[in-house]
């Protein structure tokens, strides 16, 4: 195995003892969802209650790979990429373009797939065009793929604060075609110098990050807000040289130095799409739902411990609307949240209210939990429901 993969000793489910390591094929994967028609290969190829009423549903870790930022952009995501399929991989690039890219995006960007480099900040550039050199797809299409995610989805974040202080984050990160999605879910190590630097679950070749921990000083989430004409406003922006909303996660989690340093980048640099930034930091009181337009914030919303209101809760609709019936995971997990009460909120608690039906559902792909004042406990789990 490639000195970049790591397979060591995997951390603790709840409920569940000490557990060999996951490998993408192997160990002990959970059954899959019904497959979807629309965006399977979408996401696959990004380069391109408080207890639940029954037992949590089957959860295993996925892969956890090293990322060198030490070596040169091109070549960091190099050993993690052998490890799959490339044919597959390959395959799937072809069908992401003919079915989940509007055609007229086509006509914009390849045409100026070699120009593409001047709106791309590094070290994303890099990271895209290695990928695509080492897969045999064009550029242009590496950089279409890696906008697919970033169009729709449909996630629950939540920050909370313990009667002690400590601060607590969990998402649950919501997508079709869970059995295919479940194969290319990665937990990364951004390393440099040595030491972790960030870290963050992805996708295999999605080079953003839509969960992430900076160790000792904040973690983050984000969840898709709607907007209305998404391709064109967000194909605008990015020629404009706005960053795309994971891009500005891992860019936040690789310079900011605090809680509150990050919750200004997130607020207040442009991006190509309206979205949740969930937010949690390492002292009373830092947790943070900030609602982003393209320009800017929409709406800050912080924990308010001494209000009582000790935990914040984001399902993709605007905190001070009301979600739609068909959808509303808001209410289940606040139920949830009430039901443990802030003396019992920890880890596995919050795994539960996170595993709380409609909270998980069938297109949960992945579960995470994390806590910036602890960071050796940040763990995420590939998710099914039967």
């Amino acid at each position: 195995m490639d000195a970049a993969l790591l397979e060591g000793p995997r951390r603790r489910s709840p409920g569940a003892g000490w557990r060999a390591a996951v490998t993408p094929r192997g160990g002990q994967s959970p059954p899959a969802a019904p497959l979807g028609r629309r965006h399977v290969w979408a996401l696959l190829v990004l380069l391109c209650g408080a207890v639940a009423a029954t037992p949590a549903p089957p959860a295993a870790a996925p892969l956890l790979c090293n990322v060198s930022l030490d070596s040169p952009p091109e070549e960091r995501w190099l050993p993690v990429l052998r490890h799959f399929d490339p044919a597959f991989l390959r395959a799937a690039v072809a069908r992401v373009i003919d079915e989940r890219v509007p055609k007229w995006v086509h006509e914009v960007i390849r045409p100026i797939a070699a120009e593409l480099e001047l709106f791309m900040p590094q070290p994303f550039a890099g990271e895209i065009l290695g990928m695509c050199k080492a897969l045999g797809v064009s550029l242009g299409d590496g950089v279409l793929l890696n906008f697919a995610y970033e169009s729709t989805a449909f996630c629950t974040s939540i920050v909370a604060q313990d009667d002690k202080g400590n601060i607590y984050h969990g998402r649950n990160l919501d997508y079709d075609f869970v059995d295919i999605l479940s194969k290319i879910t990665i937990d990364v190590r951004f390393i440099k110098s040595g030491q972790i630097a960030y870290q963050g679950t992805t996708f295999l070749g999605y080079v953003g990050l839509w969960t992430g921990q900076s160790p000792r000083k904040f973690t983050v989430s984000g969840d898709e807000r709607a907007g209305g004409r998404w391709w064109e406003n967000a194909i605008a922006a990015f020629l404009n040289r706005n960053y795309p909303v994971s891009w500005l996660v891992r860019d936040t989690l690789s310079g900011a130095e605090d809680f509150q340093s990050a919750v200004l980048r997130l607020a207040g640099i442009p991006i190509i799409a309206e979205v949740y930034y969930i937010v949690g930091g390492v002292s009373p009181k830092e947790g943070m739902v900030i609602t982003r337009n393209r320009r800017g914030p929409a709406d800050l919303w912080p924990l308010d411990p001494l209000g009582g209101a000790w935990f914040r809760v984001e399902t993709n609709y605007d905190h001070w609307t009301t979600p739609p019936p068909f959808d509303d995971r808001r209410t289940a997990a606040i139920k949830a949240l009430n039901a443990t009460g802030q003396q019992n909120i920890n880890f596995d608690t919050l795994f539960k209210v996170l595993s709380v039906k409609p909270v998980l559902n069938n297109n949960t792909v992945y579960t995470t939990v994390m806590s910036a004042a602890l960071p050796d406990k940040y763990q995420t789990w590939i998710r099914t429901v039967k």
